[in-house]
């Protein structure tokens, strides 16, 4: 099973004044125009927040047409800057989406691996919460099926990464999250986004990674350094594959114009 994962789209509407130089759109295009072009092409694609910027109507309808022509089903969940109602209106034919009333996190069974995606959205504020609830309720999911590998996906990463800035926005309830994931021995990987760079490590007996952005990502600013930045390294998406017997392997694939291969063996 192959598993491609974007995040942070962060679609704007056209004469929004940083879209001329971020260009969200165009950004996303590419990234669909990559997953369309793989072989073998992906069973299914995961979007992991912040898909819009304001989480404004008009922003999902641009962000709508520009997944029509994504050739694997994708599932979303929302981010820090996504608005659940006019999220949920955009995508009618989404009916995951609408598994839980409060929340849009959803466990879905169509799969080699189980999918769970979870709402870590606060509504107005960059940071995210996994309160009690939620966390019960991916508690029970993950007892229902306790031999099932599983993914789970969320926006905001659960630990802290070391860019100073987007830790002081990231998840509350990271700790109660790792405490039910310790208990589930099936959850094969975290899946994250909201850091906008390529970042992994050890959690809860699993491994949490984070996806970086289909268009800007944010400066690599470690050791005490406060400054926050946008820089517009290349995009990239990542792709996780899933063998039974041998488990989950999760590539970097970047997206842009390269050379073309040289062929050094060929089965």
């Amino acid at each position: 099973m192959l598993i491609a994962q974007i995040s942070d789209f962060h679609i704007m509407e056209p004469d929004a004044p940083i879209e001329a130089v971020n260009q969200t759109a165009l950004h996303l295009k590419k990234a669909v125009d990559h997953i369309n072009a793989m072989n073998p092409l992906p069973d299914v694609v995961l979007g992991t927040g912040d898909l819009v910027n304001k989480g404004k109507d008009s922003e999902y309808a641009i962000l709508r047409e520009l997944l029509a022509p994504l050739k694997p089903p994708i599932l979303l969940i929302p981010g820090n800057h996504d608005h659940r109602e006019n999220m949920r209106a955009a995508f009618p034919d989404h009916s995951y989406l609408n598994q839980d009333p409060r929340f849009i996190h959803f466990a879905i069974e169509d799969y080699a691996l189980r999918l769970i995606g979870l709402d870590t959205l606060i509504p107005n504020q960059p940071s995210g919460e996994l309160c009690a609830d939620r966390c019960n309720w991916l508690d029970d999911r993950l007892r229902e099926k306790p031999t099932a590998p599983t993914i789970v996906f969320l926006h905001h990463p659960p630990f802290k990464s070391g860019l100073w800035h987007m830790d002081s926005m990231g998840l509350s309830g990271s700790d109660r999250l790792a405490a039910v994931i310790e208990k589930h021995s099936q959850v094969e990987r975290v899946l994250c986004g909201h850091l906008h760079r390529p970042i992994t490590t050890a959690f809860a007996n699993t491994i949490a990674s984070v996806a970086p952005g289909t268009a800007h990502q944010i400066e690599l600013a470690l050791g005490g350094n406060h400054r926050l930045a946008v820089i517009m390294e290349p995009p990239c998406c990542l792709i996780h594959s899933w063998t039974p017997g041998e488990g989950l392997v999760s590539h970097t694939s970047y997206i842009g114009e390269f050379d073309i291969p040289i062929v050094l063996a060929e089965d």
